[in-house]
């Protein structure tokens, strides 16, 4: 039987294998609370630091930004609860993950509105600042479409006002190029297991001068940013994950281009499919296509029958396939879409599996629809 195609490397990749050695390495030694003063503790600690500076140095800040969290979840509830402090209201695009969206609903929220390419007006964010506002947030790219934003200019217009910037990149860390201190955002998230690293680890980027009160209280782990004894293996294996994926994002993301847009080719000239997000400026891994008289859920069973692994519908739902608040807000069809999403294992016979095994499942599918929805004689 030939191996299973997996084209859904956005929600999360394999393990490396470097980063399995270094977690085992890690879980080999003995364990110790980096927070001791004795040899044990002192070792963990510069386990610790040194993976930080790792982080830090893919991400283009000093060791002293990166908060080590549970994953990107966290680190974006961590940035929502201490910019509440400053004032209850936030701004966002209904674009942006599940995670953001959720705190932004806490307290009073101006949703902006996106294009149907998924992007918003750098202008309209700004100009929904008001006085009580705490955060504006950005993602850097759309987990769902993989359509950029214009992060520059709203990140310079929120230094301006005295607002705090969030940007999500946790879908981008190991795609694009990140340089956290040349972009002058406030805060980003960013997470391990997206690019093989992990699960369980992420990171809030904080900008030097920013203070903001801990989510996490009951120690002063983190510099008092994060309470909690430190995961010293997994931020090793997070730092691994980001140094090789950093080394090899350029000839990677050359790969994944020409993947994807032979995805985007092959819809263009099938009936009833069409590339949802901007085709051109938008992550290299990733493709949204929508389709035409056809359910998502029949589509994703018979792909993995026939051995490919793709997801439909919202991103962020754990059971089930929801319709995709990402796709109603760029006002397209939220209930008939694929992403296929490339990872760093990903190899070209995958993506031919699918284009091989794809037009089959579609026309059996949408033959079948005509069958039963034909009028009667």
């Amino acid at each position: 039987m030939s191996p299973r195609a997996y084209l859904d490397g956005a929600s999360t990749q394999p393990l490396r294998p470097e980063v399995r050695a270094e977690l085992l390495a890690a879980w080999s030694e003995p364990a110790a609370d980096p927070g001791r003063i004795h040899t044990e503790g002192s070792e963990a600690r510069a386990q610790l630091e040194h993976a930080r500076d790792r982080v830090a140095a893919a991400v283009g800040t000093r060791g002293r930004s990166v908060v080590f969290t549970s994953g990107g979840t966290e680190a974006i509830a961590a940035a929502c609860f201490g910019a509440a402090q400053r004032g209850p209201h936030s701004v966002a695009a209904p674009v942006e993950h599940s995670a953001v969206r959720s705190w932004a609903e806490r307290g009073p929220v101006t949703w902006v509105d996106v294009d149907t390419m998924g992007r918003v007006d750098p202008g309209a964010l700004l100009d929904a600042i008001r006085s009580d506002t705490g955060i504006v947030h950005l993602q850097w790219a759309n987990h769902e479409v993989g359509t950029r934003q214009r992060l520059t200019e709203v990140v310079a217009g929120c230094r301006e006002a005295g607002v705090l910037c969030h940007v999500d990149a946790c879908g981008a860390l190991g795609h694009d190029e990140i340089a956290f201190d040349e972009l002058g955002a406030d805060l980003m998230s960013v997470s391990g297991h997206k690019l093989g690293g992990p699960p369980g680890v992420g990171a809030l980027l904080v900008r030097r001068g920013v203070r903001l009160d801990p989510l996490l209280v009951g120690g002063d782990q983190e510099r008092g940013r994060r309470a909690g004894m430190e995961p010293v293996g997994l931020a090793r294996g997070f730092a691994v994950a980001v140094d090789v994926a950093v080394a090899g994002r350029p000839s990677r993301a050359s790969f994944f281009r020409g993947q994807t847009d032979r995805v985007a080719a092959w819809a263009r000239g099938f009936p009833g499919v069409r590339v949802l997000g901007d085709p051109v400026d938008r992550l290299d891994h990733l493709l949204c296509l929508g389709f035409d008289d056809v359910e998502p859920q029949p589509v994703l069973i018979g792909l993995d029958q026939a051995g490919v692994a793709v997801h439909s519908g919202s991103s962020c739902a754990s059971e089930g396939l929801e319709p995709s608040p990402v796709l109603a807000a760029m006002g397209v069809d939220d209930q008939r879409s694929m992403r296929i999403s490339l990872s760093w294992s990903t190899t070209a016979h995958d993506v031919d599996r699918f284009l091989a095994v794809a037009p089959d499942v579609l026309s059996s599918l949408g033959a079948l629809r005509s069958r039963y929805t034909a009028p009667p004689n």
